[in-house]
């Protein structure tokens, strides 16, 4: 076994390989995007979900009036039924 050639093999192997530092300092280019008109789209449906409110006041401001006044009621059975229902569809998944 030869260990001196060793070095020679290595300093093929560094010959051969391209200086990437150099290369990137002389070449300069420049990315662009073009975004399509679907994409376009649910831009702007995304925008228009971020800028609408999280509660919908009109279905929230009679319940908390009532829990207010303290003439909201809530069936119980309603409310159990509701609850299994939900169930069921979380168990069928």
């Amino acid at each position: 076994m030869r260990i001196e050639a060793y070095t020679q093999v290595q300093q093929i192997y560094n010959a051969k390989k391209p200086a990437k530092t150099q290369e990137k300092a002389k070449t300069s280019s420049s990315d662009r995007i073009q975004i399509s008109s679907i994409g376009k789209d649910i831009q702007t449906a995304k925008n228009a979900v971020a800028a609408a409110g999280d509660i919908r006041e009109d279905l929230t401001a009679p319940i908390k009036a009532g829990i207010a006044n303290g003439t909201y009621q809530v069936s119980g059975e309603s409310f159990a039924e509701k609850l299994m229902r939900k169930y069921e569809e979380i168990e069928s998944l």
